[in-house]
């Protein structure tokens, strides 16, 4: 029996969380089985328990990577309004609208979250409360608190717009609803900001 270094050990659980990741926001929780997951990850599903104790674990493991990696591409945006602004606009495109698997988890799984367990759903608020810290220390750097509840709304408002965009036929209106997403983000975060 051939045993690997510790470091292709967790090299292979990286590429497991990063794959599953993409496919889970493409084919939802449900529709993605431990093989398929397995598969893209180019490994047998007998590797899988050598990784993970369940599919929770994993799923719990890749929402906790996918909101990391969110908050990490946040940070690099620059401070401010005009930060803000980009991240809503980035959000509330139809590059991110088009690809899911690349996109965000929230637009692409909460419905399923709310139905995972209570380790899936941790993993997800804790990574979700840190993005929103980020953007509430963006608005009012000075009082980041003063302003948590209205980033979880908005953020919740364009979670919402981006699923509604994905889900209709009309492209038109899809891109339309982009559009008054980012305006009505702006204008909730301008009227925040002013009080």
């Amino acid at each position: 029996m051939v045993r690997y270094a510790k470091e292709h050990k967790l090299e292979t659980r990286r590429r497991i969380v990063e794959t599953a990741g993409r496919r889970l926001k493409r084919d939802g929780i449900d529709g993605s089985g431990v093989a398929t997951l397995m598969a893209d990850a180019g490994l047998t599903n007998g590797a899988f328990y050598a990784h993970f104790g369940s599919k929770e674990d994993l799923v719990a493991t890749a929402v906790t990577d996918q909101l990391a990696g969110q908050r990490e591409q946040l940070a690099a945006v620059a401070p401010g309004r005009a930060g803000v602004e980009q991240i809503v606009r980035s959000y509330l495109s139809p590059g991110h609208r088009d690809n899911p698997g690349e996109g965000c988890p929230s637009a692409a799984l909460l419905d399923e979250i709310v139905r995972c367990g209570e380790s899936t759903k941790q993993a997800y608020t804790e990574g979700l409360l840190g993005i929103m810290d980020d953007m509430a220390a963006r608005l009012a750097p000075e009082d980041p608190a003063s302003v948590r509840t209205t980033t979880l709304s908005v953020y919740a408002m364009m979670v919402g717009t981006l699923q509604l965009s994905r889900a209709v036929t009309d492209r038109q209106l899809a891109d339309d609803l982009l559009e008054q997403g980012i305006r009505n983000a702006m204008a909730v975060f301008d009227d925040a900001s002013a009080g």
